[in-house]
């Protein structure tokens, strides 16, 4: 194996200047208002309208889920009428 050369390089040290800071002006120290965050019962008034298909189509996977995670052990009706229940009860409020 050659050996290679290396060249030293000389390396120039670096000077630090100090940089001052401009002076803050009286503006620049008020801490801008803090945003209000918007009231719960705003929040909570405004409901989320489903139309009907929307509504069929969260029962029908609720119930599918209910039954598989029981191992379709019930009839597809009792898994149908929980589903129902539950989905309206969160629908309507």
């Amino acid at each position: 194996m050659a050996a290679k050369k290396t060249s030293k390089k000389t390396v120039a040290k670096e000077e630090t200047v100090a940089v001052k800071a401009p002076a803050k002006t009286v503006a620049a120290t008020k801490a801008a208002p803090a945003k209000k965050a918007p009231a719960k019962a705003a929040a909570t008034s405004a409901k989320t309208k489903y139309t009907a298909e929307q509504v069929y189509s969260m029962i029908e996977q609720a119930a599918y889920f209910a039954a598989l995670n029981d191992g379709f052990s019930k009839d597809p009706g009792t898994y149908w009428s929980q589903a129902e229940k539950e989905i309206n009860a969160m629908v309507n409020g």
